[in-house]
């Protein structure tokens, strides 16, 4: 029974629908175009995860639509053009606009150049007509430049049956080349089969961090047709900075100064470091441990290497500190192993963890007050502060930082599959692990869900600092019970100031290794409400070591990890660049990446850096739109436009 308050909203709700809808002929048209776009095939979801800054292998990925293109092509074109040509357009495709300007250099004639453009606008005119098969000419025509959206479609759906047409086609083709309009409308073209082969991404996680270029990878995502993101714990670290967490700025400008992208910070974001460098210059020297990684872009000077190493050591204290007062203020988080500044013996420079004692090399004390060691300095409290004023100033973070609330959440659970970054942490038995927060036991899916509540709170209300949700979003990055981080501790400290490298080691949460059975995934699956037979949980997060042999398909397809590394600092222990995973009507196809080179190879040869994909499934039933997500929606659209149908105009 609905409520007298349910009964008249619902009321008020047809009676702005009939405003849209004033005929009952506009509602039974909707209503037949509805219930027939539910029975087309569902289109084609792309995956990506860890993507960490590389702008420029994603870029590749999200204009090949992961191999997705060059499948196409074949398709259509292996029995007609040679193998170069095939090459050629894939490569037109992918980067029009260069390869445009490339093409016409080699040209030694108008004719030759004209016929050219003939053959390619007929050929992305196939193309189109191909990678738009199974959506409505609505759907393509939104797709299409708006600007030459009339001439595409007379081009697209030409009827000459008769022979009354041909020299209206010709002079539309011959008057787009003669008003130097060609490129443009090739370029066009090349975008909306980009477009058309995905219907929509699915981003699991990590856009920052490691790699020179998040900023650009977020604008792109800004202007995607349709994207959704599960945050990683990278993406975290960067909302709980913006949401008023000291720590998690600190950790994250620490990462950016050992991965030489501070430019992220001063250039992308225009936050002024020249406080924390002259902090820094104050009380550091070189130091080894603390030198920047090598940059896949630049080299720096020994100057700005120099720089670099001091506010590197500048901010990994202010880090540590910060640390502190959280661990003693939330006995809750389990972290007390983690004050590790308060148990060093700065006389000997030894640190004691369970029971060894362990000399300290590289250390940079200075500000370190032996009495309280996480106290910050005066000046030191002032850098924090000013940070993160400039932080929650800075317009195009503001920005990026809201489209990522927006469009994400820890976890989704989308056409019977559940994304989710991390891991859901459990006992070596799999026995959901949880935590108390605000005076409530949750774990499991209810822990998830806390995590989440607390990450947007921290971001609705900026000016709260040193709050429970401003701490449970540092935790997510670093606590044991994170769905993030999945570890039992983060040995940062250790990693910096002992050698002995068994102490660098991070235990991993038993989900981990759970994770390869089949069993356990299923329960997982039915902890979210998910089908444990049709659905599977897709994870990024920790990278796929292949060069190992270690497979991303586990627990007999029930388990995909398209974590393989799209960030270089990985390469090296994964050996590939990156997972990505296809799902379309038929089924699932995962496709490992080779290290991407650079955009000059793939425009001079057309070579995709990709390996042959690999079947995850095939669907008995090809999957239409109505067993989708995107379906259901629809069908609530339907029931009520039949309501209204009813209330209206059938009384």
């Amino acid at each position: 029974m609905h409520s007298a308050k349910e009964t008249e909203l619902k009321r008020q709700y047809l009676d702005l629908l009939a405003e849209k809808y004033d005929s009952e002929e506009k509602v039974a048209t909707e209503l037949i175009s509805l219930a027939s776009i539910l029975e087309l095939p569902k289109g084609t979801e792309h995956f990506v995860s860890d993507l960490h800054g590389e702008y420029h292998a994603f870029q590749h990925v999200l204009r090949n639509g992961s191999g997705n293109i060059k499948s196409k092509i074949h398709d259509i074109f292996d029995e007609r053009l040679s193998e170069d040509d095939i090459n050629e357009l894939i490569a037109l495709v992918y980067y029009p606009e260069d390869k445009i300007k490339l093409i016409k250099s080699n040209f030694d004639s108008k004719e030759a150049r004209n016929q050219w453009y003939e053959d390619t606008i007929q050929q992305l005119l196939e193309l189109v007509t191909h990678t738009s098969s199974k959506y409505t000419r609505s759907k393509l025509r939104k797709a299409l430049p708006s600007q030459y959206v009339f001439i595409i479609e007379e081009l697209l759906y030409k009827s000459n049956r008769y022979n009354n047409k041909n020299d209206y086609y010709s002079t539309i083709i011959r008057q787009v080349i003669d008003l130097n309009q060609a490129d443009k409308l090739i370029t066009g073209l090349a975008n909306t089969i980009q477009r058309l082969v995905v219907d929509h991404l699915h981003v699991v996680g990590d856009i920052y961090d490691r790699g020179p270029h998040p900023d650009k990878i977020i604008d792109t995502l800004i202007d995607y047709h349709s994207v959704d993101i599960q945050w990683g714990n990278h993406d975290a670290l960067w909302m709980g900075a913006y949401s008023g967490s000291k720590v998690c700025l600190a950790n994250l400008l620490r990462i950016c100064a050992r991965y030489d992208n501070l430019d992220i910070i001063e250039d992308a974001y225009g936050i002024n470091l020249r406080p924390l460098l002259t902090l820094a210059e104050k009380y550091y020297d070189d130091n080894p441990a603390f030198r920047p990684k090598k940059h896949p872009e630049k080299t720096p000077s020994a100057s700005e290497q120099l720089q670099i190493t001091k506010i590197h050591q500048a901010i990994a204290m202010i880090q540590f500190k910060l640390e502190g007062p959280i661990i003693k203020r939330r006995p809750e988080f389990d972290m007390d192993s983690r004050l590790l500044l308060d148990k060093v013996n700065y006389r000997e420079q030894t640190l004691e963890i369970n029971g060894t004692v362990y000399p300290l090399e590289n250390t940079c004390f200075k500000t370190v007050d032996p009495r309280n060691p996480t106290a910050l300095l005066e000046e030191e409290q002032e850098v924090i502060d000013r940070l993160l004023i400039a932080f929650q100033e800075s317009e195009k973070l503001r920005r990026h930082i809201d489209f990522l609330m927006k469009k994400g959440n820890l976890y989704l659970r989308y056409n019977g599959n559940l994304l989710i970054h991390g891991c859901i942490p459990v006992d070596e038995t799999g026995k959901m692990e949880g935590m108390m927060i605000d005076g409530q036991y949750a774990s499991g899916r209810t822990l998830v869900d806390e995590f989440e509540a607390h990450v947007r709170h921290a971001y609705e209300h900026l000016n709260e600092q040193d709050d429970i949700s401003t701490d449970l979003v540092w935790y997510l990055w670093t606590g044991k019970y994170s769905s993030l981080f999945g570890k039992r501790a983060m040995t940062t400290f250790e990693r910096y100031f002992i050698k002995d490298k068994t102490t660098h080691k991070e235990e991993k949460n038993p989900y981990y290794h759970l994770r390869e059975q089949e069993s356990h995934v299923k329960y997982m699956l039915q902890e979210f409400d998910m089908d444990p037979e049709q659905g599977r949980i897709i994870n990024g997060h920790t990278p796929v070591k292949e060069r190992d042999g270690e497979d991303p398909i586990k627990a007999n397809g029930k388990m995909l990890v398209i974590d393989g590394g799209f960030s270089k600092a990985y390469q090296s222990t994964t050996g590939i660049a990156g997972y990505t995973l296809l799902y379309n009507s038929f089924g699932m196809q995962l496709v490992a990446h080779q290290e991407f080179n650079s955009k000059e190879n793939v425009l001079k040869t057309g070579e995709d850096e990709l390996s042959i994909r690999r079947v995850v499934d095939e669907e008995l039933e090809r999957k239409l739109i109505k067993d989708t997500n995107k379906g259901i929606e629809l069908q609530k659209e339907i029931d009520m436009l039949k309501e209204l149908m009813t209330y209206r105009y059938m009384k």
